[in-house]
């Protein structure tokens, strides 16, 4: 997809961080852009924010208030979209994501049916509403495509982000599918796989549902204060939305945005993948491999600052000392990996 003018953009998230950055590129760009996003006074802020950078008129913006796991409100904010601007996105940008830190055998089912529900099932609903839509409309008559935003994790074993990196890993794969799926219609798909963004996502446990509240982790003030200055380091989220832009019209599937070369974006992929396959090996060999990889593990740095050092490893400020762990209450958790 390389003609972006006088389209229509859909984009899950879209009221802050990643999915608003995206959305002031694609206005730029020339497109109607629909936003989905779960607060009302985030969406209001949006609409001007787009307005202002990309000087599109806020008629062109359509804020949308629904959760995105609840079907039928999915197809209904469909509907609007369609009776809006005309017909169904051209362009399907899934980017709503929240996550929580703790020890995957600490997990409940409410963080696995919350952080699933919406970094995976959601997607899944996106696709299955406006797929078939958008075949309909567009199917080799005009260019349309799909994209989400994964996550590096993706492709790593994430013991302290269970439920996060299993989403992460099933949308990559659903995507991968999607672009293979979408060739007969003239279309194509792209999963974007960012390791830090400039966005709230921190804040996340904020806005997690009442009915979903029952985590088995360590989750306070002061972890979602830690959360947001790691990601206050991050990429930009325009910058991350032009990534995207230059990975659809060259029809790139898997986009690893970060300051380095083509090859050294694959030779990460390929380290990474590496470790999968260390997962093969016998204990001690599997040991030897990973301290070996490890020696040559580099964590892509945040903007130009080759020398920033990994996230994980910043100073954890007051009151976010247990961050990542485990409720202190659950008897069984293992007492190093219990709050204290």
């Amino acid at each position: 997809m390389k003609n972006f003018a006088g389209k229509i953009a859909f984009i899950t998230g879209g009221a802050s961080g990643a999915g608003l950055g995206q959305a002031k590129v694609f206005s730029k760009a020339g497109m109607k852009v629909a936003i989905a996003d779960v607060r009302q006074d985030a969406l209001d802020k949006a609409i001007g924010e787009i307005s202002a950078y990309s000087g599109c008129k806020t008629s062109d913006v359509l804020a949308l208030n629904f959760d995105l796991t609840d079907r039928a409100a999915y197809a209904a904010a469909a509907d609007k979209v369609e009776a809006t601007f005309g017909g169904p996105p051209h362009l399907l940008i899934q980017t709503a994501g929240v996550n929580s830190f703790g020890p995957i055998e600490a997990s409940t089912f409410d963080d696995f049916d919350w952080v699933v529900g919406v970094c995976f099932n959601a997607v899944v609903n996106g696709l299955l509403i406006f797929v078939p839509r958008m075949i309909k409309a567009y199917a080799n008559k005009t260019e349309f495509h799909v994209a989400t935003t994964s996550s590096m994790g993706a492709f790593m074993a994430g013991s302290g982000t269970g439920p996060y990196s299993a989403a992460k890993s099933a949308v990559n794969n659903l995507m991968y599918s999607y672009a293979e799926a979408l060739k007969p219609y003239g279309a194509s798909a792209t999963v974007l796989c960012p390791g830090n963004i400039n966005s709230n996502i921190g804040n996340a446990e904020k806005y997690r549902p009442a009915h979903l509240k029952n985590t088995g982790y360590h989750v306070s003030e002061g972890t979602m204060k830690h959360l947001n200055s790691v990601h206050a380091t991050g990429i930009d989220p325009v910058e991350l939305g032009e990534i995207l832009k230059e990975a659809i019209e060259n029809e790139r599937i898997i986009v690893l945005p970060d300051h380095n070369t083509g090859e050294q974006r694959a030779a990460q992929l390929r380290g990474l993948n590496e470790q999968i396959e260390a997962y093969c090996l016998t204990g001690e060999e599997r040991a030897a491999k990973m301290a070996e990889l490890m020696k040559n593990f580099r964590p892509m740095p945040a903007g130009d600052d080759q020398d920033a050092p990994p996230p994980m490893m910043w100073t954890v400020p007051e009151g976010a000392e247990a961050f990542g762990q485990g409720r202190k209450d659950i008897e069984w958790l293992a007492d190093s990996k219990k709050a204290k």
